[in-house]
């Protein structure tokens, strides 16, 4: 697949280290799934999917309940799922998928910070074909041949299979999301390094010295933003 998920994601970790932000977006994205059926992740997959996400974030136990008692409580509070696409330096492609109480404020906020960093606004669609929604999910202490076997012996015919440093990463069809992690928890493994529903780029690019940190900048103004959740983009970024 080419993506180096984990770096990618220590990365944005490190950078959320010292802020709450990371815990507060979750929370909003909890609360949004929890609304959407029951407040069970047992019984609501949404939720589910969420809640495995923020384990591998460590989002405090105190800020997942917080967000589900306000879903089962009387709150009334309402959130659009809206995604904008894009590009950046040299051609580059993003996604960034939002949650808001607020849509005119979303656009403008996002419209901005493509601007301001070397970007522009694209319509709908007009970068999203490039990029294929896909499930990953990350074991430790596990090599390549274990954890085929142990799809095999699910029956799961999944994307691909890669290791990196000391993970092996499974990428997936999404709705094999579960059945993929019910499969390492069958073969006794109950913790994941990465558990996300993602967007992969087809096909990445690498971009000048210049370029890259003007884009990594346009990046990081996206990821400020309060309404934003998640952004995916196609280039391939070198430490």
């Amino acid at each position: 697949m080419g993506r180096k998920w984990n770096n990618i994601k220590e990365k944005k970790a490190s950078k959320d280290a010292n802020t709450s932000r990371i815990y507060a977006k979750f929370g909003v994205e909890i609360y949004v799934a929890a609304k959407k059926g029951e407040p069970d992740p047992e019984s609501n997959r949404a939720l589910k999917v969420v809640l495995e996400r923020a384990k591998t974030y460590n989002v405090p136990k105190a800020i997942i309940d917080r967000a589900l008692d306000k879903a089962k409580g009387s709150s009334e509070e309402t959130y659009e799922e809206l995604r904008y696409e894009g590009f950046g330096p040299n051609g580059s492609m993003v996604i960034v998928d939002t949650l808001t109480n607020n849509v005119n404020r979303t656009a403008p906020e996002v419209r901005s910070a493509f601007n301001k960093n070397g970007g522009s606004m694209g319509v709908s669609g007009s970068v999203s074909y490039m990029f294929d929604a896909t499930a990953v999910i990350g074991v430790a202490d596990k090599t390549i041949d274990e954890v085929f076997e142990i799809l095999m012996e699910a029956d799961l015919d999944v994307r691909d299979i890669i290791e990196e440093e000391d993970n092996v990463i499974v990428y997936a069809e999404p709705d094999q999301f579960h059945a993929v992690q019910e499969a390492f928890r069958s073969a006794g493994i109950s913790e994941f390094t990465v558990a996300e529903l993602t967007m992969l780029a087809q096909n990445y690019v690498n971009l000048s010295e210049e370029a890259q940190a003007q884009f990594e900048k346009l990046i990081d103004a996206l990821e400020d933003l309060e309404d934003v959740q998640q952004v995916y983009h196609n280039v391939e970024l070198e430490d």
